[in-house]
């Protein structure tokens, strides 16, 4: 089997996914140990039996539903490249907008909380490109961050603190700049928990109450209490939870209160800012 043969083959077996030929590039790609410039260069290079091996396990095991970013232990967010395992959400590409976002609204020398950090993906964003910010990551889920602090040795940023606790409870004492988040905010008897890739990620990072937003609740009146004077909330929800969302942020004192979408035209993200 040469490496076009690959790619034919792991697109014929790969009739449930969404993304057929990306799939099989990348696993073949993390097989190879190479990029996806090299298929086009090299088409007709012979796979060894071992990686033949290896990459029809892996194109098996895509078939019956596990996640690519589970089968090669990493995934790309912004410009990084992170560990992700079964306890973390796998980074999507929509969330990169709430740290454009962030980084639009943050100046030298902030306090930002990254609440639910799962893999590090905000927070490690947001501290790479700002070094001179101080960044707190807070998850629950002491296994998830273990695999954040991982990806922050990996990309070597070092101006993240990992705290463990709800929301903002671990840093109520905590006078911050910015909130961001990207809480569960999946109604719970959702019929898409139990469809793709979320069937293999943690429950408790997409599930969030009969409407979705017990978590986003918390959040908004505790990240109200915290902030300082013109301090910003940024929080990612579903894409028909804008409205509501703008309702917790303004019913909570928050003002310049704005909506924005995400790379596929849906409402995304909402932000506002502590009054002064």
């Amino acid at each position: 089997m040469n490496i076009a043969e690959a790619l034919v083959y792991g697109r014929s077996i790969l009739t449930d996914s969404d993304s057929p030929e990306i799939d099989s590039q990348v696993l073949l790609g993390y097989v190879l140990t190479c990029s996806k410039s090299y298929f086009h260069t090299w088409p007709e290079k012979s796979l060894t039996g071992e990686q033949k091996a290896q990459f029809e396990t892996l194109i098996e095991q895509r078939q019956q539903g596990r996640p690519v970013a589970h089968l090669t232990g990493q995934r790309g967010f912004w410009s990084l490249d992170l560990k992700v395992t079964a306890d973390t959400l796998i980074p999507r590409p929509d969330t990169e907008l709430l740290v454009s976002l962030a980084l639009e609204a943050i100046e030298p020398d902030m306090m930002v909380a990254d609440l639910g950090t799962g893999s590090g993906a905000i927070a490690l964003s947001i501290a790479q490109e700002m070094p001179s910010t101080r960044v707190f990551a807070c998850d629950e889920s002491a296994p998830a961050l273990k695999v954040a602090k991982a990806n922050a040795v990996n990309n070597q940023i070092s101006n993240v603190q990992f705290w463990q606790g709800s929301w903002l409870c671990a840093i109520t004492d905590l006078c911050l700049d910015m909130v961001v988040s990207n809480p569960p905010y999946i109604e719970a008897d959702d019929e898409h928990l139990s469809q793709g890739d979320v069937r293999f990620e943690p429950m408790s990072a997409l599930a969030s109450g009969a409407d979705g937003l017990d978590d986003i609740r918390h959040i908004v009146v505790q990240a109200k209490q915290c902030l300082k004077p013109a301090g910003w909330l940024l929080i990612e929800h579903g894409y028909h939870q804008a409205e509501q969302v703008q309702l917790l942020f303004s019913e909570a004192g928050f003002i310049n209160i704005s909506s924005h979408k995400d790379y596929g035209d849906n409402d995304r993200v909402v932000m506002g800012q502590q009054p002064v």
